[in-house]
């Protein structure tokens, strides 16, 4: 089954000086969140970014994906904890996202170091918002074992 997810963003001004509003999103998780260039490319100053989105998409999804990859292994996790860097870049082609780098620490009972990094190895590529991603950007996963 499809599912499709919304939001709304209000822009006024030009690209540099200007200022927008992500002002909705379909599940109302969240309220209005403001977004600028300078967030993108400077100091955040307050201010969300596409990137700074994409990197909370990026990190909850792998997070989820990996869990049910353990899960099935036979290896569910206790906890996860995941970041996501990703990177923002002008290149010869413009501005574009160049890296989206995760780490993962895990509390994984069952899991070897080596089953671990292996299972985050595979999920890097496999998550839905990594899938969305490969070709355009370089992927990478950092896993660790807590103790």
């Amino acid at each position: 089954m499809a599912a499709t997810r919304t939001a709304e963003v209000s822009w006024a001004g030009d690209l540099m000086s200007g200022n927008g509003t992500i002002t909705k999103v379909g599940s109302a998780a969240f309220g209005l969140l403001p977004v600028s260039w300078a967030a993108r490319t400077e100091v955040p100053g307050g201010k969300t970014s596409p990137e700074e989105l994409l990197a909370a998409a990026h990190a909850s999804c792998f997070a989820m994906a990996l869990s049910g990859a353990l899960a099935r292994a036979g290896t569910p996790p206790t906890s996860l904890d995941v970041s996501a860097a990703v990177t923002f870049d002008k290149g010869e082609g413009g501005w574009r996202v160049t890296t989206s780098a995760l780490t993962v620490r895990g509390r994984v009972p069952g899991a070897t170091a080596g089953s671990f990094a292996e299972a985050a190895e595979a999920t890097k590529s496999g998550c839905p918002i990594s899938k969305a991603l490969v070709g355009n950007v370089d992927l990478s996963v950092e896993a660790s074992l807590d103790a």
